[in-house]
């Protein structure tokens, strides 16, 4: 009961809605147009390769030998190669084939970097060590030697169990992800030995908790941050490997295409018709800076010690 001439009592503060690191991040990445132009960019290149060549009338196999090799118009928007086959459907299908590629090739990646890292990081002492050279003695072999001696003996795997395009593509995802995956190790075993002297995972462990539990239920989610942006930069690396082997007639075999052999192709025709290389050149480099524009926003949107706006 209040007396008289008392004041009343404040009526109590409404609490403040909390914000998760997630919703944070979204709006960060939203201030950012560069991020946001590459993620748009990369949604439209995406969704062109994907669904494009369902509405052309014209197939990437289909060859029209009296047309020849001729410049854009309007039948063929970016022209036709030497064969006479439409530019844009090959440009959109080999695009399919380069962002499967740069896709699985991380996941692979991405799978063996991260359980990599996480044991090496958790289990410590003479294991982590022993792990980590491993790790050194692989960077230290000469890069494009190795994926081209793993491509070699996986066209020889096809070769004798007479596999067909699918499966050659396949090998190419492992022989590429099994030599991306030496970074995603080291920056997920920095992440997991901070995490893992934290009070939470002490808990964890007082709990009774076996450390696959500890590890992937309760370490892993706290470093999804750097994985994710370093996800993002690792699909242009593993884009660019896969043109660079196709460049050298390793990757994708013809009549498939994807946008390293479309490069390749009109980098030996560039004088004579060079739509053949500014198109594909051009579709792939706006891929590229894409990707890497969305991986350097990410890693700014992620970074915890961004101050609130």
């Amino acid at each position: 009961m209040n007396l008289p001439g008392a004041a009343a009592p404040a009526a109590p503060a409404e609490a403040e809605a909390g914000s998760s690191l997630w919703h944070d991040a979204w709006l960060r990445l939203r201030k950012n147009r560069l991020a946001v132009f590459g993620l748009w960019s990369l949604a439209l290149v995406t969704l062109a390769c994907v669904a494009g060549p369902w509405f052309s009338p014209y197939g990437y196999e289909e060859q029209q030998l009296d047309l020849g090799a001729s410049g854009p118009g309007l039948r063929h928007w970016l022209g036709t190669d030497t064969l006479g086959r439409d530019l844009l459907v090959r440009l959109l299908t080999g695009g399919r084939v380069s962002l499967a590629v740069g896709l699985a090739a991380t996941f692979v990646a991405l799978t063996i970097g991260v359980v990599y890292g996480a044991v090496a990081g958790f289990v410590g002492g003479k294991r982590d060590a022993f792990l980590m050279r491993v790790v050194d003695i692989m960077y230290s072999l000469p890069f494009a030697i190795f994926v081209i001696l793993l491509m070699v003996m996986s066209e020889e795997i096809a070769k004798r169990f007479n596999f067909g395009p699918s499966w050659r593509l396949v090998l190419l995802f492992v022989a590429i992800g099994a030599v991306e995956w030496l970074t995603m190790a080291r920056i997920v075993r920095s992440q997991v030995m901070a995490v893992k002297k934290m009070e939470f995972i002490e808990a964890a462990r007082s709990l009774g908790y076996g450390r696959r539990r500890i590890i992937f239920r309760h370490i892993l989610p706290n470093i999804l941050g750097p994985v994710i942006v370093y996800t993002t930069l690792t699909i242009p690396a593993v884009m660019l490997l896969e043109a660079f082997l196709s460049f050298l007639g390793l990757g994708v075999q013809p009549p498939m295409s994807s946008w390293g052999v479309l490069i390749k192709d009109g980098a030996e025709k560039m004088e004579e018709f060079p739509w053949l290389l500014i198109f594909p050149a051009g579709i792939f480099s706006l891929t590229l800076f894409s990707l890497n524009f969305l991986g350097d926003g990410l890693r700014d949107a992620l970074d915890v010690r961004s101050s609130k706006d």
